[in-house]
């Protein structure tokens, strides 16, 4: 995959924020998971992928403090219009700020950050991978924890014939108020680990007018992860194949991890 193609995979998905709250505004679980795990652990909460503040808003709902940092300006932007709407006490717990996980330095620790809805699956190399965990590290306070979630590889849908078009109905974008036929294109590359998915839009009203947004997953095979975390100085205390905390299957749609910051591992923060 080219580097535009990465680009176009990571990024373009997340331009157009009112539809990508539209589309996920039913996702409660994942919500209600991390502000859980806030309160357990305690706060202030680091958020790495913040996007429009699904998440975010619902731990400072619940009295908790929270960091969310993204790179996307269209994502924090609808965020900070959704936060408006907040009354002034969860306003007031939220601070969101532009940065690239790769690279981002707070100059704080927490005993909790999280990277919820896939963002790692965005990293598609191995020094990717390795900067963004110790970007984890370095925000991390001594015996702090990481919770993150990422798909489970299906290898039925990494299997799919990248010539077929998928049909998935019609949907209607709040933003203008038209009807589009919705198709999906699957294209999984076995030495890199991507899955690109093509997300087709088709104006039902004008069968001429076609858009189409890639989306660029990475995928993490469950010993594989364990082992990233491992040698970059995260302990996994936990990976569960749903948000409610069950046991991680080979039918499951998610991992959802929980490490936790390995003793004398903040040594290696500046590498």
């Amino acid at each position: 995959m080219s580097r535009h193609r990465q680009s176009e995979g990571t990024e373009a998905h997340y331009r157009d924020a009112v539809y990508y709250e539209q589309a996920y505004r039913r996702r409660r679980h994942d919500v209600r998971f991390y502000a859980d795990l806030a309160e357990e652990l305690g706060g202030p909460v680091l958020e790495l992928g913040v996007g429009t503040g699904r998440v975010a808003r619902e731990i400072a709902r619940r009295g908790i403090d929270v960091v969310g940092v993204d790179l996307m300006r269209e994502m924090l932007e609808h965020a900070e219009a959704r936060l408006a709407r907040e009354p002034r006490a969860v306003r007031d717990r939220v601070e969101l700020r532009r940065g690239d996980l790769r690279d981002v330095r707070l100059g704080g620790r927490f005993p909790l950050v999280i990277s919820p809805f896939n963002v790692f699956m965005h990293l598609y190399e191995l020094r990717d991978v390795e900067r963004a965990l110790a970007t984890v590290r370095a925000h991390l306070r001594p015996r702090g924890h990481f919770a993150m979630d990422v798909l489970m590889p299906d290898a039925a849908s990494l299997a799919r014939d990248p010539d077929r078009i998928y049909r998935c109905g019609t949907i209607r974008h709040t933003g203008d108020g038209r009807r589009y036929l919705y198709r999906e294109r699957f294209r999984y590359d076995p030495v890199t680990q991507v899955q690109t998915i093509d997300l087709i839009f088709q104006d039902a009203e004008d069968l001429g007018k076609l858009k189409v947004t890639p989306l660029a997953h990475r995928q993490f095979f469950p010993a594989e992860l364990r082992a990233l975390l491992h040698y970059n100085g995260l302990l996994c205390e936990a990976v569960w194949g749903d948000f409610d905390r069950g046991a991680l299957e080979d039918d499951s749609e998610s991992q959802v991890v929980l490490a936790r910051l390995a003793p004398h591992s903040r040594k290696r923060t500046s590498q």
